[in-house]
């Protein structure tokens, strides 16, 4: 690259937009936390009272069409500054992005769920995510879906979350976009998001030399682990759209192995549904995300 562009050799690589990344033989430590020491001050909660999670089990954002407004700049700035935070902090991404669900419309109710999230990231600044140096390059993908959580239109959320060896890649959690008729689509659905993720990271990897033939998604769904597999069309299976069928191609092409995970070690859970904190930070653990402060 020398030769192509000029370029000046300052050492090793500790701050990058943003991340913050610690180098060492063990492996590689990446964390925002001087951003988000900035995020709490900008915001006037660096001296909030710490939470355990960032957002309660108990929590249901509706339109709230009797509550008070709140500033709708302020509200897209906070939602805006956490989707950033996102990209070293998968903890709090499904509390985010439920959240963003109601800025076009924002009530004090939803502003104090923002709240929360950084009240949660008040006592956790220097969690960050471990990439361990590993020989394994083996590509999982885990995913899951919380059937018909949305109270506002039914709709289910699919979370998923791809390690290469023992470290965490990528995470998503999104909305459906459509209104699914049982859980077993719900599932099979978020699995498809999955399969396509794995796919690219695959390709991308090939691109660097690096070959995968092989892969396993954990899914908690017999149900759609059974449709993944069987080509015949019944009464579970004629409302899939087509186009969600690419996981079941997959799966006959022998690139995509669906493996049944019990619901305690499904890792995609904490991208579906606000968890009791006990669960929060066990899933949160495995996700390879600590504190190396």
């Amino acid at each position: 690259m020398r030769r192509e562009f000029e370029m000046s050799m300052m050492g090793e690589l500790t701050f990058f937009l943003g991340l913050q990344i610690k180098q060492s033989k063990e492996g590689i430590f990446i964390s925002q936390s001087k951003y988000t020491r900035e995020l709490l001050k900008r915001f006037g909660l660096d001296n909030a009272k710490p939470r355990g999670t960032p957002i309660s089990p108990s929590v249901n954002l509706v339109k709230d069409e009797n509550g008070k407004y709140v500033d709708n700049k302020l509200f897209h700035g906070m939602i805006v500054s956490l989707l950033y935070l996102t990209a070293s902090r998968p903890d709090i991404m499904f509390s985010v992005c439920i959240c963003a669900r109601v800025q076009a419309c924002p009530k004090e109710s939803h502003l104090s769920a923002v709240k929360c999230i950084f009240k949660y990231l008040s006592g956790t600044l220097n969690l960050g995510l471990w990439y361990p140096r590993s020989s394994s390059l083996d590509l999982v993908g885990f995913s899951d879906s919380d059937y018909a959580g949305c109270l506002v239109d039914r709709k289910s959320t699919s979370g998923t979350c791809q390690f290469l060896g023992d470290a965490l890649v990528s995470w998503h959690s999104k909305k459906q976009t459509y209104v699914a008729l049982s859980t077993a689509k719900a599932e099979y659905v978020a699995t498809g998001s999955c399969c396509a993720q794995v796919l690219w990271i695959r390709q991308t990897l090939r691109d660097f030399g690096v070959l995968i033939d092989h892969i396993h998604i954990m899914c908690d769904s017999s149900s759609a682990i059974d449709i993944s597999k069987n080509h015949v069309q019944h009464s579970r299976t004629k409302h899939i759209d087509i186009r969600h069928h690419f996981l079941r191609d997959n799966v006959q092409k022998g690139l995509i192995e669906l493996k049944k995970v019990g619901s305690e070690d499904q890792l995609a859970d904490i991208f579906t549904k606000p968890l009791a904190e006990s669960s929060f930070c066990s899933l949160r653990r495995r996700l390879g995300m600590c504190d190396l402060s």
